[in-house]
């Protein structure tokens, strides 16, 4: 029983990293916290033995930080037939498959997404997540994918509200992507 309540405590320590993770509006920033976030609810889903899920969330924070030093297509489908190759090695009921076409659909959003359409992917991304960790009983889990439900969702109509009102919500992002 120890060992389960240390797991939930991770997944509880993982919600306080990701709680602010879809405010950022600088895409470097907002990836390098996604990473982090993603590395700790790893954890988490290794001690709940949910194998499948913890090998998508590991690949999720390497894969996030690789991510800001390219945009390759290669790149993208290697970590996309590790995601797909590791986590159908290991699952055991259909819904494990959620957290796997999650991971391949934020894997394709950091590729090959920018601004909106980013957050519009990782969105759907969350909900395959957050149905998998209500299943699973992560407490941690739910809780910080349930907020990143809603927390991206509201910044996705707020940022869209923005852009109908011509303001840029990621004219910050892009003047630092003209400077490298």
């Amino acid at each position: 029983m120890t060992a389960y309540w240390v797991a939930q405590g991770v997944g509880v320590l993982a919600f306080v990293v990701g709680i602010t993770t879809f405010i950022n509006r600088d895409e470097r920033r907002f990836k390098l916290q996604l990473a982090g976030y993603s590395a700790i609810i790893g954890i988490h889903f290794f001690l709940m033995g949910a194998s499948p899920a913890g090998m998508s969330a590991e690949l999720n924070a390497l894969r996030t930080v690789i991510s800001l030093r390219t945009r390759s297509l290669w790149v993208m489908g290697i970590f996309i037939a590790l995601t797909l190759g590791l986590g159908l090695a290991k699952f055991n009921h259909a819904m494990e498959l959620l957290p796997i076409a999650g991971t391949v659909a934020s894997t394709w959003a950091l590729f090959r997404c920018k601004g909106l359409t980013t957050r519009c992917v990782m969105w759907c991304s969350t909900a395959c997540w957050v149905t998998h960790n209500f299943w699973l009983g992560s407490i941690g889990g739910t809780l910080i994918e349930g907020s990143f439900l809603v927390m991206n969702g509201l910044n996705i109509i707020r940022f869209w509200r923005m852009q109908r009102r011509g303001i840029d919500p990621f004219k910050v992002e892009k003047e630092v992507q003209q400077q490298e």
